[in-house]
């Protein structure tokens, strides 16, 4: 157990380690200084029991007397703790706060394609993301991945940070434990993956070769989606050792990625529970 720095504030001004709380929207100066904001209890609180460093916490005392065990169990020399009423935390941060529990923690550092298929183990199961570009798609993406055993998460370089603060809390804290190679090139990694005999299923609504239920996701399978608007770049999709898609009722040609992935994890589920 470290040292608790408790003390109550009343302006970012209090302390230099305050300036992430001031910066929120300010993404790209958190991606540099490899930092990332929690925001609500629930998050906070996987943050504290998962491996990542945690620097300091924001939020309002009986929030504090909530948290303090797993705060006093972690395993930092050294940790802030700022206490302040909700109201003045809104104030100061300049959002609306559903509860008013902040904390800053230390991004993992970058993974690469061939530590992940290292860490991944046999049979692989990765899901591999070109263009997402909302923070809450991709944190949807991270959460529904998790949920079904997905080992490992490759997102291209046109997709958004999994560590920006919507996305960290709409994975409901899930991006702590998943294994993420971020601003890939996708034609790399998954010629990549190809190379150690990987299939890549590509998750196309338009397809013309078959319907999802006729995909083979057992063995080692990396299901790839794409954005909303754009779906998967022709670069990319060229990859594809086949593509399937969700049948829908007619009128319907497609569906939100988040949706369409939860669609496909559970069909692969499905199939390598019976494999």
């Amino acid at each position: 157990m470290g040292v608790l720095q408790v003390r109550a504030i009343q302006s970012f001004a209090d302390d230099p380690a305050l300036a992430p709380y001031g910066s929120m929207r300010r993404m790209q100066e958190h991606r540099e200084a490899g930092i990332f904001v929690a925001e609500g209890h629930q998050v906070v609180e996987r943050l504290l029991r998962s491996p990542l460093p945690v620097e300091s916490l924001l939020l309002p005392p009986p929030w504090f007397e909530r948290l303090r065990p797993l705060i006093q169990a972690r395993p930092e020399p050294e940790i802030k703790v700022f206490l302040a009423h909700k109201a003045l935390l809104e104030t100061l941060t300049g959002f609306e706060l559903y509860q008013g529990v902040l904390a800053v923690g230390r991004t993992p550092a970058p993974l690469s394609v061939e530590t992940l298929l290292r860490s991944a183990g046999r049979p692989a199961f990765l899901l591999a993301i070109d263009g997402v570009t909302s923070a809450d798609n991709m944190g949807q993406l991270v959460r529904t991945a998790a949920a079904f055993a997905v080992q490992g998460i490759i997102a291209s370089n046109t997709s958004c940070s999994v560590w920006l603060r919507r996305t960290v809390r709409t994975s409901m804290g899930a991006v702590f434990q998943m294994p993420v190679v971020e601003h890939a090139s996708l034609p790399e990694s998954l010629a990549l993956l190809k190379a150690q005999g990987i299939r890549i299923v590509a998750a196309h609504p338009h397809t013309d070769k078959r319907l999802l239920s006729e995909a083979v996701l057992t063995g080692d399978v990396c299901l790839l989606v794409g954005s909303e608007g754009h779906g998967i770049s022709p670069e990319t999709l060229r990859l594809a050792d086949e593509c399937a898609a969700v049948p829908m009722s007619a009128g319907v040609d497609s569906l939100n990625v988040n949706a369409a992935t939860a669609v496909f994890l559970y069909e692969a589920a499905r199939q390598r529970s019976r494999s």
